[in-house]
């Protein structure tokens, strides 16, 4: 079989590691995760965003890369949850605008990540799951993460303004939108067929853009 590699985006509560499950148990393909239980600065980061965030993204930065990097050139297809690029486009612009990281260190890091992205190699796909706000709140609220609790309505609608933003321009690699809010990949066998069918329409040229009901 071909190797594929591809990454899934979007927004906080949009589906992505659930997605990522199951694709990979679907398809047979190798699943990776963000890090978090491993990572030294997150608790910092948590107690004072505006010391920290310049390390927490530069530790994200080397996680990903790193992660990207070595499931591209494994010999067995490969599906990441939440892509290296969200990182700098999404949430350290993000971190940027509302104050929490300052404009030298936000330059220092866009710095470093341009230099270390244009060494990668491009993915075969990148699937960017969208929902509503509305959909995203009552998801996020359904799941009950403490590290979450302070997720407002106003800064998921940020997040998503960026993800648009981003997408218009980008250029690594082919783009799979699907709208996650009329979609239950988790419980409904037929949802998920409808995602595999699209992904493969995606590379292999084609496009589907039928969704069940």
């Amino acid at each position: 079989m071909t190797k594929r590699f591809v990454l899934v985006a979007g927004n906080i509560g949009a589906g992505k590691t659930s997605l990522t499950e199951r694709l990979a148990a679907r398809l047979g393909w190798h699943a990776a995760y963000e890090s978090v239980a491993d990572n030294p600065y997150l608790a910092d980061f948590y107690a004072d965003m505006r010391v920290w965030s310049f390390h927490l993204q530069v530790f994200f930065l080397g996680h990903r890369a790193a992660q990207h990097k070595a499931l591209a050139q494994d010999s067995r297809s490969a599906i990441i949850d939440r892509s290296i690029y969200e990182d700098a486009f999404i949430f350290a612009r993000a971190l940027f605008e509302i104050g929490n990281m300052t404009e030298r260190d936000y330059a220092s890091y866009r710095q470093l990540f341009d230099l270390v992205v244009a060494q990668l190699p491009p993915p075969d796909l990148l699937i960017y799951l969208r929902a509503p706000v509305s959909v995203l709140m009552e998801r996020i609220g359904k799941r009950g993460r403490a590290i979450e609790s302070g997720i407002t309505a106003d800064y998921l609608a940020m997040l998503d303004r960026y993800y648009e933003e981003w997408l218009r321009d980008f250029a690594v690699c082919p783009v799979l939108m699907i709208k996650s809010d009329n979609l239950d990949f988790v419980h409904r066998a037929d949802h998920l067929d409808v995602v595999v069918a699209r992904i493969e329409d995606r590379l292999s040229g084609k496009e589907r853009v039928v969704f069940p009901s």
